[in-house]
């Protein structure tokens, strides 16, 4: 198999996981940002690390909503929250156990933008199964 080939191979791997993480309507970057997001995020994050079997998804979720709370992500980790939403991953109620876990380890600074991130997927949510319903 070529180089070619097999960059091929894990941007199609990778591109089918990070779809299966963040929902088929999932932005993908174009321009400058591309090059960028297509080798380290998309071959290498998703394709290498995100497809292995040994971790299901909601497992590898929650790890990365710890570490995007603990790194004060809150933009992103209110990504995370409505995509553990929409596949039914949590509950509302789960995912505001999950919050309250996480503010005992990040603590109680940031806490009002962790509740917020939380709070603004779970309105998303509802709003989309109102349009739905």
């Amino acid at each position: 198999m070529s180089k070619d080939e097999n960059t091929n191979d894990r941007r199609t791997r990778g591109l089918a996981m990070y779809r299966e993480v963040y929902g088929e309507n999932a932005v993908v970057p174009e321009g400058d940002s591309a090059e960028f997001f297509d080798l380290l995020i998309i071959d290498q994050q998703f394709s290498e690390v995100w497809s292995r079997r040994a971790l299901p998804i909601p497992s590898r979720r929650l790890l990365t909503m710890g570490v995007l709370a603990a790194t004060r992500r809150f933009d992103i980790l209110e990504i995370q929250f409505k995509r553990v939403l929409e596949t039914g991953e949590l509950t509302e109620e789960q995912l505001r156990e999950v919050v309250i876990h996480l503010v005992s380890y990040i603590g109680t600074p940031s806490s009002g933008d962790l509740y917020r991130a939380s709070e603004t997927a779970i309105a998303a949510q509802r709003e989309a199964r109102t349009e739905v319903g």
